[in-house]
């Protein structure tokens, strides 16, 4: 029988996941899935080998790392005694993350001590950041659930960024959505992005700090998405279970089903349906290289969609479970090890 991950196991496979699944999505998120076809075979894109360019993550992994550093200055304060809010860390994070695409803020917003993340050149790539986030961000302002910023975003730049919330370990799950709410909430005012954000929290933290099987950790989310009051988050994750219980469909009919993943329900929705379709007996990078291959290939926001499969199987299988030859290929893969080094380190815990 195989042994569990430890929880740095889990932590790094979560990290390098999503990088994986978002490069590989990255690739082809500027193609409809007919030129996908076209381009790679009838099976899309299934392996970074095939990429005409270098392998490289975009603004999700970025944006991801920023979350993992603005929880890891929370802590760091915490561990020195001292009381930090963590979402006021996780927005001077995000305002470091938009210096490096080349932006700046209103004057009314703080000024940010560097950290080490800043002076990593492999973040510092404009890599088709999220509207949302950009506006947000600039407007000097720290977006809140009492005061929402973009009312009407329900885009998915918050469940790409939202893993880390459920890696923290030695919190109950209920922190961990609490996190994810407050982060989302400084970017996006829809309440589907800001549950959304939460429902990818409690999965994540139900297999890496819980060791819930998967089936068991979707349906965690799921009745974390049911108690939202949020319809179409439900209805779509909903979706996504039935249509992977059936033995699923083709990416056309997935599409159809589920949209494109370019708001946060649908993201979310096609990531699962994409882990629980291919789940299978074979071994863990089978399933992985599987279920990134069909999280990415369809008409919509693959690089996201990518993400968020990466991540689920990561933190499942951990960092042993994920191909070493993408991983190697991986540009900035020693800066998304070192990050989620930073945060097991910090959180003094094996």
């Amino acid at each position: 029988m195989p042994v569990a991950p430890t929880y740095s196991d889990r932590v790094h496979g979560c990290l390098l996941g999503g990088a994986l699944g978002d490069a590989l999505g990255y690739a082809v998120e500027e193609l409809d899935l007919q030129s996908i076809r076209t381009a790679y075979g009838p099976h899309g894109v299934t392996s970074p080998d095939a990429l005409p360019d270098t392998f490289r993550f975009s603004d999700d992994t970025q944006l991801t790392l920023y979350t993992v550093d603005g929880l890891v200055d929370a802590i760091q304060w915490a561990n020195d005694g001292v009381a930090a809010d963590e979402t006021a860390c996780l927005w001077l994070a995000y305002l470091r993350w938009l210096a490096t695409q080349g932006e700046t803020p209103s004057s009314s917003a703080p000024a940010p001590p560097p950290r080490w993340i800043d002076a990593q050149k492999v973040l510092q790539h404009r890599r088709r950041p999220g509207a949302a986030c950009l506006s947000a961000l600039r407007s000097g302002d720290m977006g809140t659930q009492a005061r929402p910023l973009n009312l009407d975003a329900k885009g998915s730049g918050t469940v790409m960024r939202s893993a880390p919330f459920g890696l923290v370990p030695h919190i109950p799950v209920e922190v961990a959505d609490r996190l994810a709410m407050n982060a989302a909430a400084l970017t996006h005012g829809h309440p589907t992005a800001q549950h959304g954000a939460a429902v990818v929290a409690v999965l994540i933290h139900s297999i890496a700090r819980d060791g819930k099987p998967l089936a068991e950790a979707v349906a965690a989310a799921v009745s974390r998405a049911d108690a939202s009051a949020v319809p179409e988050l439900v209805r779509l994750l909903e979706t996504a279970v039935e249509l992977a219980d059936d033995g699923g469909v083709s990416p056309e009919l997935m599409t159809a089903a589920l949209g494109g993943g370019w708001t946060a329900d649908e993201a979310l929705a096609i990531a699962v349906y994409a882990v629980l379709a291919t789940e299978t007996t074979a071994g863990a990078e089978d399933h992985f290289r599987a279920a990134l291959c069909l999280a990415v290939n369809h008409d919509g926001d693959s690089d996201t969609t990518g993400s968020i499969a990466g991540n689920i199987l990561g933190a499942l299988y951990g960092v042993q479970g994920l191909p070493a030859a993408w991983v190697s290929l991986l540009d900035g893969a020693e800066t998304v090890s070192a990050m989620a080094q930073l945060l097991v380190e910090t959180t003094s815990t094996g």
